[in-house]
């Protein structure tokens, strides 16, 4: 390791490699790796128990199949039922390579579309593997009764999604993540009721124990009583989704975090590629300053809705009804005539800024603090017209298809979009990066498993879309359970108790921690220093990146950091529900994130997918690779509380596919 500073804030450490992964042809590797991986007989399955954080469709299918499996699981979730993780909130599709329509789809082509989505920066082994699995999880949905959309004759409807020209997205109507929620839920309480799962709702995990160098456990608060707990195990599966809260406007869900990834990391787990963050183009934009969550509308709308401004920013006060179609740039239709207005998720979203930037954004203005410091009015929309879809297909085909959306989008607007067309604008929704696995989707450290969002393994610096449902379930139903048992094979490991001297260290520390936010009595609010935070993140770490600004944003979050830790202020007690409790501990582990995110982000001189550094374009604006510099996965090792991070390259070789300038014109 070098003990230079790298911009006097990371060290460089040595390369890393993925232990697990594969060789040899591409399209047996999963097969191979699954009859490699050691078995456990179901004797043997009944004496060992795994923790799972999470009930999203990562969690929620990796805990009803393992409890099937004969495995003893405990099943962990912040909320009131499992039925409300943020995996519901997915609307528009799964993608998967039945090649119904017979246009042209398959396996390979799925798996070429996802690391070109990704921007060539996702392993090629794993996203084979997703590509593969993907038709079996069409089945296993199908079996449990997932009310797909279906075409006249009986037969599964697809959908076309961005950047990819052939229809593979199978969906529910708008409703595609719930009822793949439901599904997974059926499964999880058959096994809650037959005894093989054990279910704690409204708990948070608070704390990773380890014991002689593995996960063991984790240190959970009973969110109503405040009890703190300690649970042990065999193993520890993370399942905790993503962390877009760090810029606090975001489509997540209010309570979605960091912390069970964050204190993982802080125990010695690499975290990969965190400044990889997608911005979703088609949003419901912001309304105000005193907004705390933006809405997410489907990217399925793209499908039929064309996106438009007006060639003149004269005409962008007009009702758009009022403004002739010679007067409308079809911005998306004309730079890139191939895929129009499905283009990948990155590329639409720097567009519809780029009408913005240029003046002909739409709907009412909003203040927006410049780079300079100085409060400006801009608008911030762009349109999403069905009007052609309405005459080409009738107003009732669009309202089967996608009547719920439209109704979400004039319950929150007052609009209708029937009549006018919505207004959308890009914001931060998903994020590629997360705690770095091996292709067992293990962790570095020995029994911590991360599967679905939580971990960064599939996507590359930008997702396609409906292929986030696809990775939770492909995680959830087929490949943890198929890798988890080769570590499990070894066990059940040495009995290890809460008198053990790491465990009652990992619950002290928690309760430290508790103590100090309800001791601190600053004058600030957890909300009022989490706005100020993603306010940073936004403006220096957002839809672009320059090192100026990312030099000044660490600093400003280091700033943040100092003055959460001195004068944050939590009301009420630690034995009761207390919810900025809560939020205090989300947001200081949110806080360092960021911090780590911008070091990430400061470090990748170039441009790729949702990370697009202005000082790495091509001559039309586009994100320009440094192949030759930077094909890697970036795994940050913790530098603790006072110590910098150290960045591990682990190299991305691509034998299959070809590395090439992404173009979708």
């Amino acid at each position: 390791m070098s003990d230079n500073l790298i911009h006097g804030l990371y060290r460089e450490g040595e390369p890393i490699q993925d232990p697990k992964a594969p060789s040899g042809p591409i399209e047996t590797r999963w097969t191979r790796r699954k009859f490699e991986a050691k078995l456990v007989n179901p004797a043997n399955r009944r004496k060992l128990s795994v923790i799972i954080v999470g009930t999203g469709l990562a969690g929620g299918a990796a805990a009803a199949t393992l409890g099937e499996a004969g495995y003893h699981v405990k099943s962990f979730c912040y909320q009131d039922s499992p039925r409300r993780a943020h995996s519901i909130a997915a609307q528009g599709g799964i993608n998967a390579a039945k090649n119904y329509k017979e246009d042209g789809d398959s396996v390979y082509r799925l798996f070429y579309d996802t690391v070109k989505g990704g921007d060539y920066r996702s392993r090629e082994s794993n996203v084979y593997r997703l590509a593969e699995v993907s038709c079996n999880i069409i089945d296993q949905c199908v079996a449990q009764g997932v009310p797909f959309a279906r075409e006249y004759g009986g037969l599964l409807d697809n959908r076309s999604f961005g950047g990819v020209q052939v229809s593979r997205t199978f969906y529910a109507r708008g409703q595609t993540g719930q009822q793949l929620l439901i599904g997974a839920y059926q499964a999880l309480e058959r096994q809650v009721a037959s005894g093989a799962v054990e279910m704690f709702t409204r708990h948070e995990m608070l704390e990773l124990v380890m014991v002689d160098g593995r996960a063991r456990g984790i240190i959970a608060r009973d969110m109503l009583t405040g009890e703190i707990e300690t649970h042990l195990a065999d193993a520890v599966v993370l399942a905790s989704g993503g962390y877009g809260n760090v810029f606090f406007l975001s489509t997540n869900a209010m309570g979605c975090n960091v912390t069970a990834t964050w204190r993982a990391h802080r125990k010695g787990a690499l975290f990969g590629n965190p400044c990889y963050t997608q911005i979703h183009p088609t949003c419901i934009p912001q309304h105000g300053d005193k907004q705390s969550k933006l809405t997410l509308m489907s990217e399925s709308l793209r499908n039929d809705g064309r996106i438009w401004v007006p060639k003149r920013a004269e005409d962008c006060d007009k009702d758009p009804r009022q403004i002739p179609e010679e007067d409308r740039d079809y911005y998306l239709e004309r730079i890139y005539p191939s895929f129009g207005n499905l283009v990948p998720r990155d590329i639409a979203s720097r567009q519809a800024k780029n009408m913005c930037d240029e003046g002909r954004g739409v709907g009412p203005a909003i203040a927006e603090m410049g780079p300079d410091g100085v409060e400006r009015q801009v608008r911030r929309g762009v349109y999403l017209d069905f009007a052609e879809a309405i005459d080409r297909m009738g107003l009732d085909t669009v309202k089967a298809k996608y009547g719920n959306l439209f109704d979400m989008y004039l319950r929150i607007t007052g609009e209708n979009p029937y009549e006018t067309p919505m207004r959308i604008y890009p914001a931060v929704h998903y994020t590629m990066g997360g705690l770095w696995v091996d292709y067992d989707l293990s962790s570095n450290i020995p029994g911590l498993f991360v599967t679905g969002e939580a971990n960064f393994s599939d996507h590359g610096a930008n997702r396609l879309g409906a292929s986030a449902l696809m990775q939770g379930l492909s995680d959830g139903y087929f490949v943890l359970p198929n890798t988890i048992r080769d570590y499990l094979a070894s066990g059940p490991y040495p009995k290890v108790t809460s008198e053990d001297p790491a465990v009652a260290d990992a619950e002290r520390s928690v309760r430290d921690r508790i103590n100090h936010f309800l001791t601190c009595n600053g004058t600030r609010t957890v909300d009022s220093i989490h706005k100020e935070l993603g306010a940073i993140m936004w403006e220096y770490c957002g839809m672009s990146r320059t090192e100026e600004g990312l030099k000044k944003a660490i600093g400003l979050i280091r700033n943040v950091k100092q003055e959460f830790w001195t004068n944050v202020r939590v009301l009420g007690g630690a034995d009761e529900l207390n919810q900025s409790l809560e939020k205090a501990g989300r947001v200081a582990d949110l806080i360092e994130l960021g911090e780590l995110m911008c070091i990430d982000a400061l470090h990748r001189r170039e441009s790729c997918g949702g990370h697009f550094r202005e000082e790495s374009q091509t001559e039309d604006g586009e994100a320009l690779r440094h192949d030759d510099e930077y094909a890697y996965v970036a795994a940050w090792e913790f530098g603790g509380d006072d110590g910098a991070p150290t960045l591990h390259k682990e190299p991305l070789v691509y034998e299959f596919i070809e590395l090439k300038q992404r173009s979708y014109k």
